[in-house]
């Protein structure tokens, strides 16, 4: 385990003449930054429950190697988030390595997923907005998307749907006496 200083920030000493107190980083959990851009990780210290994870600025610490190793670690996910966007087998972890959870991606859907309709399939209105069951070309796949959106995107698949399901009335013989008087 590698555990370097730094100043907690709250941890300020009881008199003036004190040097302040200094706490050891077990781990750099995440990393954000704040409304005033300024760097800001947040921490685990060792002695301490996670419920005392705390976000420091990146000025107040004194921990380059465990900072170098979080910013290490986050550019290899990104970039095998990346690999796996672009479709390659994901290489499987070492025995001994961890791989931190991270929270849930959203997935995306519809039209976002930038895949290009095949046809619709049916159509909805129980959301209270018109929503197509949209196919989508090269895979099994369908996802429901707002007509408004497919009239846009797809026109054509939008006439080719309404098309298909139209069918003509054509009138009796006593509705066309009726309607030429």
């Amino acid at each position: 385990m590698s555990t370097q200083t730094s100043k907690k920030r709250g941890s300020t000493p009881s008199t003036e003449d004190q040097e302040p107190e200094v706490y050891t980083v077990q781990k750099i959990l995440d990393k954000r930054i704040n409304a005033n851009g300024v760097v800001e990780y947040y921490l685990r210290w060792v002695g301490f429950e996670d419920k005392d994870n705390t976000w420091e600025p990146k000025e107040n610490l004194n921990c380059p190697g465990l900072i170098k190793e979080f910013e290490a670690e986050r550019a290899r996910q990104e970039k095998e988030k990346n690999r796996k966007r672009k479709g390659s087998s994901t290489p499987t972890p070492t025995s001994g390595s961890k791989i931190p959870k991270k929270k849930e991606e959203k997935k995306l859907h519809g039209f976002d997923r930038g895949l290009e309709p095949e046809k619709i399939i049916g159509a909805t209105d129980s959301s209270g907005q018109l929503m197509f069951l949209m196919k989508w070309a090269g895979t099994d796949e369908a996802d429901l998307v707002p007509a408004k959106q497919a009239n846009v995107k797809c026109p054509q698949i939008v006439i080719k749907f309404y098309e298909e399901r139209l069918t003509w009335h054509s009138p009796s013989a006593e509705e066309e006496k009726t309607d030429l008087k």
